[in-house]
C-alpha cells in the first residue's frame, strides 16, 4: 500500500540556456497554489495527497508539466483554472481531466 493516494510532481527546472523550461511559465508558483489549496481542501497529507517539486521532467517543451503517481498521469497547465481542475477530478475523485494530458509515451 503507497503512503499517499496521489503524489504530485511539479517540474520546476530552470534552464540558462535559451531551452523552455517549466519554472518560465510559473511552475513554483503553481505548486505552491496546488499544496495550498490541497491543504485548504483537506486532501493533503498522509494516506491522501502529498505535492512534491522535482527536478527536470524532460518534458519541458511540453511544460509546464506535473505528473501524479501512481498512475503516472501526465498533465500540462496554463492557468489556475486548469490546476483547480486537475485539483478536484483528478486529486478530488479520481478522474483525468482528458483536456489536459501529456501522452506519457510521446518523447520515447
Amino acid at each position: 500500500m503507497s503512503r499517499y493516494q496521489y503524489h504530485v510532481f511539479f517540474c520546476t527546472n530552470q534552464r540558462d540556456d535559451g531551452r523552455p523550461a517549466c519554472n518560465d511559465c510559473g511552475a513554483r508558483e503553481a505548486r505552491e497554489y496546488v499544496k495550498q489549496r490541497c491543504k485548504a481542501l483537506g486532501i493533503h497529507g498522509v494516506g491522501r495527497v502529498r505535492i512534491n517539486t522535482a527536478g527536470c521532467l524532460d518534458r519541458c517543451e511540453q511544460g509546464p508539466v506535473i505528473v501524479v503517481y501512481p498512475e503516472e498521469t501526465w498533465y500540462t497547465y496554463v492557468d489556475q483554472r486548469d490546476l483547480d481542475e486537475i485539483i478536484e477530478e483528478h486529486l478530488r475523485h479520481g478522474r483525468r481531466v482528458e483536456r489536459l494530458l501529456i501522452d506519457r509515451d510521446d518523447s520515447i
